[in-house]
């Protein structure tokens, strides 16, 4: 077995696999939104973002939680499509934007997601948030926990349609990671927001997202919201090439302005940005040397894909680094997480991906182990 040098130590922890340029710049834009955010729904990063943490009035963009909540009962089995809600009459009363529900009528669960998600429906949302919860009040407190479980943490609900409250309020942060986990998560049921006219008890409406009736190219979703207070805003997704990204923004003040800046920012997104591709699963991106391994050194590698989103001017500066600890103490077992790979690039979020063991690595038998021990004596080390 070979003795471990002391350089390995030292260095074992950082790196550097490619260089940094400081000279390169991010990429500018601006937008008249009051806050708006773009992600790249591979790897969350953002790609633009305009006030993205400040509060908002969401208005029906909240019906995305809404449905998340649906949509989770719906998976594990304990809601079906078919079943049928009875309208209440404070659904019926509802104002608003409506899928015109008659009180005492059952309406099948799709029938009430489809009501919601194309035609904005309260009516369908209030159904939906009081067999679920038994009331509206209650299923806005199951909003809330879910919205800690994913990581929300400039939103609180009061109600299951967005409708105007003080403290009813999100960030386009927020939107912005539940529309990327509806979609990720329920790949199934995220069809319906690709829907772009529905047609209830004999009464046609269409989807109000502007650039899924205008054809913009890859968008298949996902939601619009205004109120007097709130302005208009719109959630949405769109993928070309391989490649999705999300897109929120807020506080517009008509409705053709709220076509046309979403639509700037979604061709800005997909036009200046690039995804690379820097290693496929299972890849080794670093050896870390073992101590007291059967091995000298185990590969490190992520599980998943790992690509970065940048500009053509980010690109230069990109810089990657796999932090670790070194040596790793034997035995290695495949899939334990030994590190970090960090990505940095100007005008980005640095990214940061676990990095784990590729292959399992036996400790060393006693006179292994006995040489890496007097390695460690004559070499020194803390």
């Amino acid at each position: 077995m070979k003795a471990h040098r002391p350089w390995a130590w030292l260095l074992g922890g950082l790196l550097a696999l490619l260089a940094s340029v400081s000279f390169a710049r991010a990429v500018t834009f601006d937008t008249a939104a009051r806050a708006a955010i773009l992600v790249d729904f591979r790897t969350g990063q953002v790609l633009f973002a305009k006030n993205p943490d400040a509060r908002i009035y969401p208005a029906s963009m909240s019906k995305l939680m809404t449905a998340y909540i649906v949509f989770e009962r719906l998976a594990e089995g304990s809601l079906r499509l078919e079943d049928e809600l009875p309208v209440s009459e404070k659904a019926w009363r509802m104002g608003g934007s409506q899928m015109f529900l008659e009180v005492g009528e059952r309406v099948k669960v799709e029938d009430l997601l489809r009501g919601m998600i194309v035609q904005s429906g309260n009516d369908a949302a209030v159904v939906l948030a009081e067999a679920l919860a038994g009331s509206e009040r209650a299923f806005a407190e199951l909003m809330n926990r879910k919205a800690k479980e994913l990581g929300l943490t400039g939103s609180h609900f009061v109600n299951a349609t967005g409708l105007h409250d003080p403290e009813h309020y999100m960030t386009v942060r927020d939107l912005a990671t539940l529309a990327r986990a509806i979609i990720r998560r329920f790949p199934d049921y995220y069809r319906y927001y690709s829907e772009k006219e529905y047609t209830y008890n004999g009464i046609r409406q269409f989807n109000r997202n502007p650039l899924l009736r205008k054809g913009v190219p890859g968008v298949d979703g996902m939601k619009t919201g205004h109120t007097q207070e709130a302005g208009y805003g719109l959630v949405a997704s769109a993928e070309r090439d391989g490649r999705r990204l999300i897109l929120v923004v807020a506080g517009l003040e008509t409705a053709r302005q709220r076509a046309i800046e979403a639509e700037r920012l979604l061709e800005f997104g997909f036009r200046e940005f690039k995804e690379y591709r820097l290693f496929q699963p299972g890849e080794t991106v670093v050896e870390a040397e073992v101590w007291m391994g059967a091995a000298d050194t185990v590969p490190l590698a992520s599980e998943e894909v790992v690509a970065v989103t940048l500009s053509r001017s980010a690109r230069e500066g990109l810089e990657i680094r796999a932090r670790f600890r070194s040596p790793v103490p034997a035995p290695v077992r495949r899939g334990e997480r030994l590190g970090t790979l960090v990505i940095t690039a100007p005008g980005i979020e640095p990214l940061e991906l676990p990095l784990v063991a590729a292959r399992d690595v036996e400790r060393a038998g006693v006179a292994g182990r006995v040489v890496d021990a007097l390695a460690w004596l004559l070499w020194g080390g803390t």
